[in-house]
């Protein structure tokens, strides 16, 4: 494990990354995890004592990477975008494993398990991501079902979340 000490930041306007809370990961510290790796590759570790596991570090093209750190980060590190953050990771080879219930469901329509097949690993993952980060089978529930006609209309994790956010937005949510 590598240790480090960094600040939480957030992009204002940066494309695709627009609101992202960070943590930049220098150089050095990403060389001595994979070393002349300049692809995204995961990372397991803690940020302060919160537990992380299959996050990704995404490179920035001058040789540092950054690490997106969600809404369930934060809440668990307890810290606001400026904030100091006690880093330690290292590289995670483990794979991420779709949701048997996700999978079961996408049998089920042969056009969605189709598209979704033909999605690169990446793309499945944030489905597959998203579904077991839910608290509840309720959630869980919705958001399989959520998925599964995101994809049989073709539509994939991006499209289906801002279909979703202006869903939302037309009901006054």
């Amino acid at each position: 494990m590598v240790p480090f000490t960094t600040r939480l930041l957030k992009f204002e306007k940066q494309g695709e990354k627009t609101g992202w809370t960070y943590i930049v990961v220098p150089h050095d510290i990403a060389e001595s995890l994979k070393p002349g790796n300049k692809k995204s590759f995961r990372v397991k570790g803690t940020l302060d004592q919160f537990p992380i596991r299959l996050v990704a570090l995404l490179p920035m093209g001058d040789g540092t990477f950054i690490m997106a750190v969600n809404a369930s980060m934060r809440k668990g590190i307890s810290k606001k975008v400026g904030a100091m953050v006690k880093v330690m990771i290292e590289a995670d080879a483990s794979a991420i494993r779709p949701s048997k219930d996700f999978l079961d469901c996408l049998g089920d329509e042969p056009a969605a398990l189709d598209f979704f097949h033909q999605l690169p690993k990446g793309h499945q993952n944030y489905f597959s991501k998203w579904i077991e980060s839910a608290k509840t089978a309720a959630t869980k529930t919705k958001r399989i079902a959520l998925a599964v006609n995101a994809l049989a209309k073709g539509d994939g994790f991006p499209e289906m979340m801002r279909a979703e956010k202006k869903r939302k937005e037309d009901l006054g949510f």
